[in-house]
């Protein structure tokens, strides 16, 4: 079945006429990622955009959300005017099981836990037009990477894995809840017209080597801002040689070194894929104009001409890798991870490997894990980790297990996950001794922050291909390369692990009873949807105050944060995803991970009313309180990792005016504008130095604000003296109207309120 399939002939038939009026306008040929660009423009233009500079509007042909953000996304969308969604909608309740003891017991609980939840998500859909998918469905990237991806489509998410739709040839791109709601809403998208990062790919993946080590290999390159502002486009006989989930695999994780999205060009694999998930039609469709859904081939014989920058990765030459701990981007080739790990002295002994997640689940990734379980079984080895496996939807779930691939896992002490993100995502109530002991586990998620997966900071987390994972699991030691190590068996004897192999594809296809799909009403205006006044999980939304039409003074800060500060630091995943729905709740858990600058302490600041240190959303609020507005000073690549835009919610709610950091990470930049706060940069990132602990701050240049334009902070020293720095913006006329407006919301429900009159 293909779904929204109206929408996608749409496409298609204007996409030819699309990209040749824009080989034409640009005088040369285009990238895969211009054609798709250009075609999904809100309106025509009749000149070139320019890459990093220039902001456009565009007109996405579908949004997906996944529960924990879909809370905030719907109940923003609620006060919009709307009485459907405008573009094809789906929800996906992926985030809020917890791994606690297995599948079925997870889910079970996940559905007493968060029922009022799940009802809201479930009415709100049906009300307003949206699929939904139901708890234990899937994840959300594979789920849309199975039923709704298309090449050539573009679509935005609110989760920062969404690229993962890049392994079907579309531009799929990870955002904020607002940013939802505008397109839900008619609205034109606005994205900063993104550079192009070329990686051409050479030779062909063999042995140990997966498309996951292709990802991390770049991430090693780029680093974790490396791709801020770009598209990631893979072109070559390299990328066309790999299985269209393994695209996808390297699409999800691009979400790491900052890129806008990832994409790859659509050829017979990702045909294959389209067949074998009941796409037939689609794959047909596609076919017919393959050209358009492939970069000119004058790019692909001088791409240094057509990209910002162009990678060369051989395949043949290509290390199986192992990244981390605590960031995705420090990247060790297998031959050099064992020396690392020692020279470092990071906990050798592995007390956990987890394999699946929205990242490396499909049909081949599981398989060739299972090849190696199915050898230790045969070489009688002993696993030594606890080794736990996540499928990516019911789909893959109830295929694997009818193969008999789950089996396999069980044979060698596997615990089976529910669908769902789970540990990846803090979602694990791990067991552990101590949790303040050093330890070390490893996975083939995406993401590995401190923290991340188990909430504890004594934990090294480690990312690698589901393959070196089970490799490792068996091992129960880091240091062992199983290209090149043996293992002593139970027996006494040394064996050595063979190379993995598996299937792309099941080659009895794909089954499923239950996918997990609910369609709304097809006329939705009867349903009701409800929020208890009382509940702690909900909160139907006040509009934020606009801007008081002066600049502003007297601020205090609120904290200084040094070095890392994510998405994850800024507001926090685990057990506060509950909160989700509920704006004050959740703010308690604002910028708590933040390591203040004065003190290298989390979640202790000084609260310059009492002179007393305490919590950060406790000062906050103190500030609030007394009608005193606070700013926060952050570092380098301020609020990287996912797409959450409760981080930026949070600091409004609670009085923040400002934030002024380094540099941003571009999903959280957006977010602060939506939420018509101020994203400031430093000028002189050396100004970052003069910010004193006892500092009062004044902004200027408010009344004047325009784009391009500086502004003025002010920092008023305990001491009597004081420092003007120059700080810049990013914001358009647009922004700057949102802010005065105060939230973009504001003036999405003014403009709708207008129309109706």
């Amino acid at each position: 079945m293909v779904f929204d399939i109206d929408v996608i002939k749409k496409v298609y038939a204007a996409l030819p006429g699309k990209v040749e009026a824009t080989r034409k306008m640009l005088g040369r040929p285009l990238t895969l990622a211009e054609k798709i660009l250009y075609a999904h423009l809100y309106a025509p233009t009749t000149s070139a955009f320019e890459r990093g500079k220039s902001y456009v509007e565009f007109a996405p042909d579908r949004v997906a959300m996944q529960d924990a953000t879909a809370q905030m996304a719907l109940l923003q969308f609620m006060t919009c005017g709307r009485d459907k969604v405008a573009v094809p909608s789906t929800v996906h309740c992926d985030h809020l099981i917890q791994a606690k003891t297995g599948a079925v017991e997870d889910l079970n609980t996940a559905l007493d836990t968060n029922k009022e939840v799940y009802e809201f998500l479930s009415s709100i859909s049906n009300k307003y037009g949206i699929g939904f998918w139901k708890p234990g469905a899937g994840i959300i990237h594979q789920v849309v990477l199975e039923n709704y991806a298309f090449p050539g489509g573009m679509m935005i998410g609110t989760d920062s894995h969404t690229p993962n739709a890049g392994g079907l040839g579309m531009l799929a791109i990870g955002v904020g809840g607002a940013d939802a709601v505008d397109v839900m809403a008619g609205l034109p998208w606005e994205l900063k017209m993104p550079k192009l990062i070329g990686v051409k790919l050479t030779g062909r993946l063999s042995g140990w080597v997966s498309p996951k080590d292709v990802i991390l290999r770049v991430a090693g390159i780029l680093t974790v801002k490396g791709g801020t502002g770009a598209i990631v486009e893979y072109f070559g006989e390299g990328a066309d040689s790999l299985s269209a989930t393994g695209k996808g695999t390297i699409c999800n994780m691009g979400a790491e070194i900052g890129a806008t999205c990832s994409v790859f060009a659509y050829d017979e694999k990702m045909s294959g894929y389209l067949r074998a998930t009941s796409r037939e039609e689609l794959a047909a469709l596609a076919d017919g104009v393959k050209e358009h859904l492939r970069p000119d081939e004058a790019v692909y014989a001088d791409p240094s001409k057509y990209y910002d920058q162009v990678i060369e990765i051989n395949l043949d030459e290509l290390e199986p890798h192992v990244n981390g701990p605590f960031t995705p981007d420090l990247a060790w080739p297998i031959s050099k991870f064992a020396q690392a790990v020692k020279e470092n002295n990071w906990p050798e002994k592995l007390e956990v490997a987890l394999i699946g997640s929205c990242t490396n689940s499909s049909y081949e990734d599981i398989s060739r894990a299972a090849s190696l379980a199915k050898q230790a079984i045969d070489k009688n080895l002993e696993v030594k980790s606890e080794f736990t496996i996540t499928p990516g939807s019911e789909m893959v779930r109830y295929t694997i297990e009818r193969d008999g691939l789950l089996n396999t896992f069980d044979q060698i002490g596997g615990v089976v996950l529910a669908n769902a993100c789970g540990p990846c995502i803090g979602q694990w109530a791990r067991h552990i001794d101590d949790p303040n002991r050093k330890n070390s586990i490893i996975t083939s998620f995406n993401r590995n922050f401190a923290k991340r997966n188990d909430g504890l900071a004594s934990t090294h987390a480690f990312v690698a291909s589901p393959e070196i994972v089970t490799a490792l699991a068996i091992a129960g030691d880091l240091t062992f390369n199983p290209l090149t190590d043996k293992l002593k068996n139970k027996a006494g004897q040394e064996v050595l692990l063979d190379e993995p192999s598996g299937y792309e594809l099941p080659p009895r296809g794909f089954a499923v009873d239950d996918p997990g799909f609910q369609a709304p009403a097809a006329d939705g205006s009867s349903v009701q949807v409800i929020v208890s006044p009382t509940s702690d999980r909900l909160q139907l939304l006040a509009p934020f105050a606009a801007w008081e039409g002066t600049d502003l003074k007297g601020l205090k800060l609120l904290i200084k944060a040094k070095g890392k500060c994510t998405t994850d630091h800024i507001s926090m995943a685990g057990p506060w995803l509950k909160y989700r729905g509920h704006l004050d709740n959740i703010s308690n858990n604002m910028l708590i991970g933040a390591v203040n600058a004065f003190n290298d302490k989390t979640d202790t600041v000084k609260n310059e009313l009492t002179g007393e240190y305490g919590p950060v959303p406790a000062t906050a609020r103190a500030y609030k309180a007394a009608g005193i507005g606070s700013v926060v000073i952050g570092d380098e690549n301020y609020g990287e990792g996912s797409s959450r835009e409760h981080a930026a919610m949070e600091p409004r709610h609670l009085g923040v005016r400002a934030i002024l950091v380094k540099s941003f990470a571009r999903i959280h930049e957006t977010n602060l504008k939506k939420q018509g706060m101020l994203g400031l940069t430093f000028a002189d990132k050396e100004d970052y130095n003069k910010i004193q602990e006892d500092d009062t701050i004044d902004i200027l240049g408010l009344t004047t604000f325009a784009p391009g334009t500086p502004l003025t902070v002010v920092l008023h020293h305990k001491d009597g003296s004081s420092d003007s720095i120059t700080v810049n913006h990013t914001y358009n006329e647009q922004q700057i109207g949102w802010f005065k407006a105060g939230g973009a919301l504001n003036v999405i429900r003014a403009e709708a309120a207008k129309n109706k009159k």
